[in-house]
């Protein structure tokens, strides 16, 4: 059996996947890990990546790189998100993590992030979907791709400027944050949303990535963090508001030690939340299916089309 490995930095994290695909064109994870490094911390404020940010996320991807070859991938795909593309000073990134690691990270466009999510969200959740389709929302430290497809087919797709780290960063000042912060992060999503196409009324949503996966975790107290409890659940908009009341009423001390919490999220986990909550009720859906596989899953399906 063929072996493939991703490793997606992203701005809050960098998450690999190692994958084997067999003859019956099934693809089985081998490795999952996931580390919070926060690459994009201050980046929309500053433009530039720091070098606590930089330190970090090199560290772990030096040591994902080797975990991916002691596993046996042919190939190692590195991918960079939102905080890459913004980053004035993105090149001596790129530069430092093929020193580490000698593979080359390809820097996403918000289209293509969006493409290859979507990817890895058709294949468990596309057959199923009916003729009004699916709506995946990817949200991401610093930017939120949602894609509409029917099937394989993609619609329409949007990468938007706004993320957990990045809503945070722009609006939050208090712990927890107040009732105006919080406000603030709703209306700065709803503008962003303003300008979506109309969906069919029955789309069916998924969420994808870190935050919605911790919403659910938390929902449902699973402790330690089981990727099979998660992928594929159902989160309505009630449990998503009964979540994001309690983390918007605790300090940051206290929600770190919440059952299903990743204590490093805990501080921008509110404003993902936020997020999550306001892009559902924009689109007037009674809730969300949870996907655990996001863009490092589209990576690889999308590279195996390729290498064959």
């Amino acid at each position: 059996m063929s072996r493939l490995a991703a490793v997606d930095v992203g701005t809050n994290s960098v998450l690999l996947l190692v994958a084997e695909r067999a003859a019956d064109g099934v693809v089985r994870p081998v490795r999952e890990e996931a580390e919070i490094t926060r690459l994009g911390r201050g980046v929309d404020r500053t433009g530039v990546l720091s070098a606590e940010g930089m330190d970090a996320t090199l560290e772990v991807l030096a040591r994902f790189a080797a975990l991916a070859h002691e596993d046996g991938a042919r190939v190692l795909v590195v991918t960079a998100t939102s905080a890459a593309r913004d980053a004035r000073n993105s090149a001596e990134f790129l530069v430092r993590a093929r020193e580490r690691t000698g593979a080359t990270v390809e820097i996403l466009s918000g289209d293509e992030e969006a493409r290859l999510s979507y990817l890895a969200v058709a294949q468990d959740f596309a057959a199923d979907a009916g003729e009004a389709g699916l709506l995946a929302i990817d949200v991401g430290g610093g930017s939120t791709e949602l894609v509409h497809g029917r099937g394989g087919r993609m619609l329409f797709r949007r990468s938007l400027d706004i993320g957990s780290v990045r809503l945070t960063e722009r609006c939050v000042r208090s712990d927890p944050p107040t009732r105006a912060e919080q406000d603030a992060i709703r209306s700065e999503v709803r503008n962003a949303l303003a300008g979506l196409p109309g969906l069919p009324r029955d789309v069916r949503v998924v969420g994808v990535a870190g935050t919605v996966t911790s919403l659910y975790a938390i929902a449902h107290a699973v402790e330690p963090y089981d990727a099979a409890r998660v992928h594929g659940g159902w989160l309505p908009v009630e449990d998503v508001a009964r979540v994001r009341a309690r983390l918007c009423s605790l300090p940051v001390a206290e929600r770190r030690v919440l059952p299903g919490m990743q204590p490093k999220r805990a501080d921008v986990l509110p404003a993902g939340a936020l997020l999550f909550e306001t892009a559902l009720a924009h689109l007037g859906v009674a809730g969300a299916r949870v996907s655990d596989r996001g863009l490092r899953w589209g990576v690889l399906l999308d590279r195996w089309e390729t290498l064959g």
